[in-house]
């Protein structure tokens, strides 16, 4: 099942700059990972904004959800989901 993820990550202006940059290192490996797995086939940055849109190809929203929380920068993020279908026009 495909879904059309939208993230915007909110960090605390006040953490500290280290351990802001623990977290960011984490996460970039449990993003990879996920990445090679297979269920997230495409990752694109918001140009101008700590935010992306993402694609993931997982089984269904429970194995979505257990990804997304599993994102270290998870506490800090405000997430859209959308379920995409098979448009009919599409080749």
């Amino acid at each position: 099942m495909l879904f059309h993820v939208r993230m915007e990550v909110r960090m605390p202006h006040d953490m500290p700059a280290e351990q802001a940059n623990e977290i960011r290192a984490r996460e970039k490996a449990v993003a990879q990972d996920i990445q090679r797995q297979g269920k997230w086939p495409h990752l694109w940055r918001i140009a101008g904004r700590y935010a992306n849109i993402s694609i993931f190809d997982v089984a269904d929203a429970d194995e979505l959800h257990a990804l997304l929380i599993s994102l270290p920068l998870f506490p800090f993020m405000d997430i859209q989901v959308t379920p995409l279908a098979r448009h009919p026009s599409a080749v």
